[in-house]
This record gives structure tokens, sequence and C-alpha cells, in this order.
């Protein structure tokens, strides 16, 4: 159970990692290769950061050419070497390119998603009571009440097949296999780790009921999951989680733990 738990928490950040590695800007990514001339002064100063404040990082002769990684307002951040960068002034510099895509943002958040719907759907596998996989599909309609919390309510679907044996094991009896539809309705709070960011891993947890047999069984869920966004309005979904419920009747009563992975896409409105 604990090694369960440690992969709901550890799965989202290791897919961020792996995304994280994909550049957002030009710059020094690959990207066209953005250059500029020191053009006017025989002593031009540059620095270790975006202003008069920072430490003076080299003095550089007129006529010097560099290449532009970033930009912060007024300043220009040059690659001196392989493993050297320094800043400076745009009124030293005659620019051969359009600098404005290289704007450097300490902070990498990219905007605010603050009062947008999310519609997602989804498919992927549920296994029942840790044994019986099947089919799951659904969809979900959330929104963002802040950046870093995005609420949201789903619907889902799976067919339930359970061999003999397995009910034999549940409850000690012989019984007839199990065969059966079944239909998930939640509400969720997720928590989001890198709000704002391309790639967004994100801890939920919720509650809902579970309807199948002809009864209805309260459950709640949680677990753990991430956005990609491949556009500003469209992203790849995936989730793993953890959905229990109790079923049966009498003594013969339990709880399940329902173990769903899915994957799907999600559009902002």
């Amino acid at each position: 159970m604990k090694r369960r738990l440690y992969c709901l928490v550890l799965l989202p950040l290791l897919f961020a990692s792996i995304f994280a590695a994909v550049p957002a800007a030009a710059g020094d990514s690959g990207g066209p290769i953005r250059k500029v001339m020191l053009a006017y002064g025989d002593h031009n100063v540059v620095r270790s950061g975006p202003g008069n404040h920072f430490a003076i990082a080299a003095v550089l002769p007129k006529g010097a050419t560099f290449r532009v990684i970033a930009k912060s307002g007024d300043w220009n951040n040059i690659r001196l070497s392989e493993t050297e960068t320094a800043w400076v002034h745009s009124s030293l510099c005659h620019e051969f390119d359009d600098l404005s895509g290289l704007e450097f943002r300490p902070n990498p958040r990219l905007y605010s998603r603050i009062g947008s719907f999310v519609l997602s759907g989804f498919v992927g596998g549920y296994a029942f009571d840790e044994k019986s996989n099947s089919l799951t599909a659904g969809g979900r309609l959330g929104y963002y009440l802040f950046d870093f919390v995005q609420l949201e309510g789903g619907v889902g679907w799976t067919h339930v097949n359970r061999p003999q044996e397995i009910v034999e094991s549940l409850f000690n009896l012989t019984l007839e296999e199990e065969e059966f539809h079944m239909l998930t309705y939640e509400m969720n709070a997720n928590v989001l780790i890198l709000p704002g960011r391309r790639v967004v891993p994100f801890l939920g947890a919720g509650i809902g009921s579970s309807i199948f047999r002809g009864k209805t069984e309260p459950s709640t869920n949680y677990g753990a999951g991430a956005l990609f966004y491949v556009s500003k309005k469209v992203a790849l979904r995936w989730d793993l989680r953890n959905y229990r419920f109790r079923s049966g009747s009498g003594s013969a009563r339990r709880e399940n733990e329902n173990y769903v992975f899915t994957m799907g896409m999600s559009f902002l409105y």
C-alpha cells in the first residue's frame, strides 16, 4: 500500500522533469540564432545581471558580436563563451534581429488560468477491487478557482467482469462469476504543483458515488496526475487514482480498492 502511495506522488513529478526539458523559447534552445554587436563605444561595460547595480562582468571593445539568449527590459543577456554569460544595455548594441521573443522571466509561469473552464475526456483501465481489469471511459468539467486550485465534477463508466475464483477468494463462498456495468460520479479538488507552466503536475482528492447492480455506494478517491499543454488551450492529461467504496451486504460487506489509470485531452474555455 505504501509503495502505491509513493507512486501516486512521484509519478507526476517524474513526468514534469521529463517534459521540463522541452524548451519554451528560442535563445539557447536550438531555435533561431539572434545576435547583437557592440557599436557605440570602445569600452562597453557588461554586468552580471540586468541592471546597473549588478557587478561588472567584463569590459568589451566596439565591434564585438555576441549571441543573445534572453532579454529583460532594456538589457540583453549575451553569451561570452560556452560557460559565461553577461548582460549589456541595449543602448550599447546594434540589434540584428527582433529580440522581443526572448523576454526573460525569472518566474517561468506563462500566464494565469484563473476563471477558466476545463472540459476533459478520458479512457483508461479500471482494476475493480485490484483484481478485475476492464476498460473505463468518461469526462470531467473543471473550473480554475485559483491558479493552484481546480474544482471539477466527473462521470465515468466501466464494465466489470469478475471470474468465479476471484469471488470465491473474496467471500470464501462458491458463487458464479459476476458481470455488470458500473457508473461513477465524483466531485474533486486538484492542487496544482506548478501552476501556469507548460507541464502541470497535480494532486487530487474527492467524493462521489458508484452505481452498480442496482445499488449506489458512496465513494472517495485520491491520486495524482499531470497536464502537458500542447497549446495555450489544449492539454494532454493523465491520472492515477484509487477509488474506495464498500460493497456487499450484511456480514459480507467489505472495502474495495479500485486503481484507475486514465489518459485524455483537456480543453480550456
